[in-house]
């Protein structure tokens, strides 16, 4: 119930639950770097990591605790270092809330008398002497993991079976000016010396024994802030005179007066390796690399006897020479020397191809596999750069070190008829895309004063005549209750389904067989909001249906979304099936300012990820940025995807839609559930 009410990025997130035939299970997000006490003597986490990850979780903390008011308090009471696990981007989140409390909001204290419970060596020294906890015990416990942190050890330890907190030696250091004694001393050589003050007097304080003592941990979020800025400030310096050596070595060394001309330098990117890399920083000063075309792509057996090298004027190595390919095969041996290390990094092919300019992303289709493995793996769309260039995503994984050595075989494009110019291979900083989560209705059936007075003003000024079109009628009393009925919404008697949106703005959904194409599916009856579904499709399938005057807003621009379900097992065949795209073809409209997808996912897209553990290769969602049409999972249990977009003018009259789908494959997606069709509001 906790975790479904507080959300936020730095909370562990739970996915779903099962409660049946005497199984009681919790499904969380896979954090895939363990908990943070896994890492705490690992020589290879670095100081501005565990900064980040400190101030992450204090992040998360700080929403629990919502100092501003705005929610009920949640008193966590189990603080540790093994409670916060790290995702594939070292991202820390809080976890384990088994033992919280809530308390009161819009106080500036909360306090609440209750049994003892927690971890030894963490718990604050005053609940566990006067059992009051209060957020400053949780305040208390985050400073113990502050020195964990910092010590690179537990703070613990069991000696002949006895219990011995190390927290009073790790104060007493602190106040006699010897942190060097207990800091973890593969860290020393890296710590900017304020941004080492800063971290330990903000855990210090946390330390306190009077609670009215301890910092809030809001202020603690800002002081983790200062000493990460303070660290980043320090490693850019000492990059400083890398950068000025790298650059001395570029084809031609820009000119720069400051360190503000340097960085402008480098973002915009260098030539090194005699023309056959390219060096660029992004505005987290994390390092982009790309590897020349000409410097790692090899022949083999299968490639074409037209393939070959060709100079392209937009290329960044106009040194060296772009790989132009028929077929896509060939053989890639990469070496960096330059990546960040510790970075999440996505492995890209560039290209181009010959002939066409793509302002969408292009379907390609190109099989490729990393040395070792026994399967091939798909790329099916590739984006287009701001520079005008495509980029097909290979793999993605973190970086130990600056130099890496992958060995990739390109086993061919599934469009043949095309040439592709390949420009090279790069290793860019994977960014975190954010896609809009749907939003959840309220599933109060009651509708409060403010909320009333806001649902009037949004009713339809027609809603008398709508209510006519009403398949069972309605039977309500007051206009309170005439607002809820539009806000949720209800079925006509030509049985499509009628809503406003919180905008007031009229949204409708077509049941599919007012939307499909009846010889292109298999028909089954359901109890759900229709009475009809389709199933199993043909390889292509179309969306054909007609909008009746008033049932859109005019002068609106209009969403589209297949509204489905995937089946419950889906074989190893039929996930491959669904992680490839359909492709989106407009055959007649009837509608101005028509605009639509090229493509289509039902499921989100895979991409091999490369651990660490020898031969370990995995999956995980593929972000991308510039596709709309990324599938997501709606309250009522299925999913949507948005398929086009429509304008609706200042007169609506009947208009008509046929736009066809068609797999890129040779098979139709399996057992494959439609609902029908939704317009909202975009």
């Amino acid at each position: 119930m906790m975790l479904s009410r507080y959300t936020h990025e730095n909370l562990i997130s739970l996915l779903g639950y099962c409660d049946e035939d005497g199984e009681k299970i919790l499904i969380y997000e896979y954090a895939s770097n363990g908990s943070l006490n896994l890492h705490l003597k690992s020589t290879t986490f670095t100081w501005i990591q565990r900064l980040k990850v400190c101030l992450d979780a204090a992040r998360g903390l700080s929403y629990l605790h919502d100092d501003k008011g705005t929610q009920q308090r949640i008193l966590l009471r189990d603080i540790k270092s093994s409670n916060i696990p790290l995702d594939d981007n070292w991202n820390a989140k809080v976890s384990d809330m088994g033992l919280s409390k809530v308390g009161p909001a819009n106080q500036l204290h909360s306090a609440l008398i209750t049994n003892f419970v927690g971890t030894i060596g963490y718990l604050d020294p005053m609940y566990m002497e006067l059992g009051i906890l209060s957020k400053e015990s949780d305040v208390y416990s985050f400073g113990v993991v502050l020195f964990e942190v910092l010590c690179g050890r537990l703070c613990f330890e069991n000696s002949n079976g006895r219990f011995m907190s190390l927290v009073r030696e790790w104060k007493q250091n602190y106040k006699h000016k010897k942190l060097n004694e207990i800091i973890f001393q593969d860290l020393m050589q890296e710590m900017d010396p304020s941004s080492l003050e800063t971290f330990s007097d903000i855990a210090f304080q946390c330390l306190q024994k009077y609670r009215e003592k301890r910092p809030t941990i809001s202020l603690v979020v800002e002081k983790l802030k200062i000493a990460l800025e303070l660290q980043e400030n320090c490693e850019w310096m000492k990059h400083m005179l890398d950068y000025e050596k790298i650059i001395k070595t570029a084809v031609n060394p820009p000119n720069y007066k400051s360190e503000e001309e340097l960085k402008s330098c480098l973002s915009k990117g260098i030539l090194l390796n005699r023309g056959k890399t390219w060096l660029s920083l992004n505005k987290k000063g994390e390092h982009c690399e790309m590897i020349s075309a000409a410097d790692c792509l090899i022949p083999t057996a299968q490639t074409s006897t037209s393939d070959g090298y060709v100079s392209h004027s937009s290329s960044r190595f106009p040194l060296n020479k772009c790989y132009i390919t028929n077929y896509g095969t060939f053989k890639a041996h990469v070496r960096t020397q330059f990546l960040s290390p510790l970075i999440t990094y996505t492995v890209n092919l560039v290209f181009k191809h010959t002939k066409c300019a793509f302002t969408e992303p292009h379907y390609l289709g190109i099989r490729y596999r990393l040395e070792g493995e026994t399967k091939p793996s798909v790329s099916c769309l590739a984006d287009v750069r701001e520079d005008g260039w495509l980029m097909a995503e290979l793999y993605q994984f973190e970086s130990q070190e600056r130099n890496v050595d992958l060995e990739i075989s390109f086993e061919g494009v599934m469009d043949y008829s095309s040439q592709y110019l390949i420009e090279g291979i790069e290793f860019q900083p994977i960014e975190k895309v954010e896609h809009e989560v749907l939003e959840e209705d309220d599933d109060d059936d009651d509708i409060s004063e403010s909320d009333y007075a806001y649902w009037e003003n949004k009713l339809p000024n027609d809603y008398d005549n709508i209510k006519k079109w009403l398949k069972y009628g309605i039977k309500c009393t007051t206009k309170k209750e005439l607002c809820y009925i539009f806000r949720r919404g209800f079925q006509l008697n030509n049985h499509q389904w009628f809503f406003i949106a919180k905008n007031g703005k009229r949204c409708l959904m077509l049941p599919a067989n007012l939307a499909l194409l009846k010889n292109q599916w298999s028909w089954y009856l359901t109890d759900e909001r229709f009475d009809e579904i389709a199933c199993d499709p043909k390889k292509s399938f179309s969306i054909v249906c007609i909008i009746y005057s008033g049932l859109l807003s005019p002068e609106t621009t209009y969403a589209c979304y297949l509204v489905y379900k995937l089946p419950r097992n889906i074989s190893e065949e039929g996930l491959s099936d669904y992680q490839s795209p359909l492709k989106v073809i407009q055959t007649s409209t009837t509608w101005e300012g028509f605009g639509h997808c090229q493509f289509i996912y039902l499921l989100n897209p895979q991409t091999p990820v490369i651990r660490t553990k020898a031969g370990q290769i995995s999956h995980n969602p593929l972000n991308r940025p510039k596709l709309k049409s990324i599938p997501q999972k709606r309250n009522d249990g299925w999913m949507e995807v948005h398929v086009c977009k429509i304008q609706t003018g200042t007169t609506f009259i009947e208009k008509s839609i046929r736009i066809g789908l068609d797999s890129i494959i040779d098979r139709s997606p399996e057992d494959l559930s439609v609902q029908g069709i939704e317009f909202r509001p975009e």
